[in-house]
C-alpha cells in the first residue's frame, strides 16, 4: 500500500479518490471548496489539507481531476502548488481534460524537478467514476505507465499507454469527436421519427440491435424522449472539451466540420438555459430550432 495525493473532489475525482482509499491506499485530499473535502472524509479513509502542496508532500504519485487547463496550472505550480510539496522520483498523473499544451508544459517543469508526469483524460462520466469502471487514455513514459498502472486499475476498466506526453489529451479529443457526431446523429434520428408519425420508442427496440446501436442510444434516448437531461456530462463541459478539439485542429490541419456544427448547436443549448444539461440535450435543441432560425432572419 502507498501514500498518494488526489486533488479535485468534483464528481469524478470524488469517488475515484475513494477507489484508492478502497484499495488500502493512504489517500491525502485537497479540494478548493474545502467542505467538499470534509464531506469526502465522510464517506472514505483519508486526510484533508488546505493546499496542493501539503496534500502531495510525503506523497509517491499524485493525482489531480480539475476543471480545465487555468485550474491544472494553480493546483501544479507555484509555492502552494503539488510540485512544491512533491519529492524528487515521485510521479503526477493528470486525470484532467485538458489540452495536450498543457500537459507537456508540466511535465517539462515536473523533469526539472525530477518529477514524472502522466496525461490520463478519462471517459466513462459520473456513472463510470461511481462504478470503477472508466476508461483510461495515457500518455507519457512507459517506466512512470507502468508505475502507475496497478493505481489507475482501481477505478478503470480498460486503460492504455497511446505515446509519449500530450497523447493521452489527443486521444481524449478523438473521444469527444466521436460523442458528439453520434450523439447529433441520434437527436436527429428520434426527431425524424416522431416527425414521419413513428413510435420512436419501438424504432429504437430494432435498430440498436443493428449497425445503428451506440452506448448513447442505448442509455440515452428514453430520457431524451422523455425531456430529462440531468444523466451525464454537462453541455458546458462539452463546449469546453470541443474548445480545445477545435483550437487542436486549427495546429494539425485536421478538418473537423461536423464537429464545429455540433459545438455551435451546444451553444444554442447554452442560450436555451442548458448548460448544465447533459450531452444528449442537442435533442432539446431541435423542438427549438425554429425559435433560431427566426432570430436569423
Amino acid at each position: 500500500m502507498a501514500t498518494v495525493a488526489f486533488l479535485g473532489l468534483g464528481v469524478m475525482g470524488f469517488p475515484m479518490a475513494g477507489f484508492l482509499a478502497k484499495a488500502g491506499h493512504k489517500v491525502r485530499v485537497y479540494n478548493r471548496t474545502a467542505s467538499r473535502a470534509q464531506q469526502w472524509l465522510e464517506t472514505y479513509s483519508g486526510e484533508a489539507f488546505a493546499t496542493p502542496a501539503e496534500a502531495a508532500r510525503g506523497a509517491e504519485l499524485v493525482f489531480a481531476c480539475v476543471g480545465n487547463d487555468n485550474d491544472l496550472r494553480e493546483v501544479v505550480n507555484g509555492e502552494q502548488g503539488a510540485y512544491a510539496g512533491m519529492q524528487s522520483g515521485s510521479l503526477f498523473v493528470d486525470h484532467t481534460t485538458a489540452s495536450a499544451d498543457v500537459a507537456r508544459e508540466l511535465a517539462v517543469i515536473g523533469a526539472e524537478r525530477g518529477l514524472g508526469f502522466l496525461d490520463a483524460p478519462v471517459s466513462g462520466g459520473q456513472a463510470g467514476a461511481e462504478n470503477g469502471a472508466l476508461t483510461i487514455m495515457v500518455g507519457g513514459e512507459e517506466a512512470d505507465y507502468q508505475r502507475a498502472l496497478p493505481f489507475i486499475q482501481c477505478y478503470a476498466r480498460a486503460t492504455n499507454l497511446l505515446g509519449p506526453v500530450g497523447s493521452g489529451q489527443l486521444c481524449k479529443m478523438v473521444n469527444q469527436i466521436c460523442i458528439a457526431g453520434v450523439v447529433q446523429g441520434l437527436a436527429e434520428g428520434l426527431h425524424f421519427a416522431r416527425a414521419a408519425g413513428l413510435d420512436a420508442e419501438q424504432v429504437v427496440e430494432v435498430i440498436s440491435k443493428g449497425a445503428a446501436q451506440s452506448w448513447q442510444m442505448e442509455n440515452r434516448y428514453k430520457t431524451m424522449l422523455a425531456g430529462e437531461y440531468e444523466h451525464g456530462f454537462a453541455v458546458d463541459w462539452m463546449r469546453k472539451d470541443l474548445g480545445i478539439v477545435l483550437d487542436e485542429a486549427q495546429r494539425n490541419g485536421a478538418l473537423l466540420p461536423v464537429t464545429a456544427l455540433v459545438d455551435q448547436f451546444y451553444s444554442e443549448v447554452q442560450a436555451l438555459g442548458g448548460g448544465r444539461w447533459d450531452t444528449s440535450s442537442l435533442f432539446a435543441r431541435l423542438t427549438n430550432v425554429r425559435s433560431f432560425e427566426d432570430e436569423a432572419e
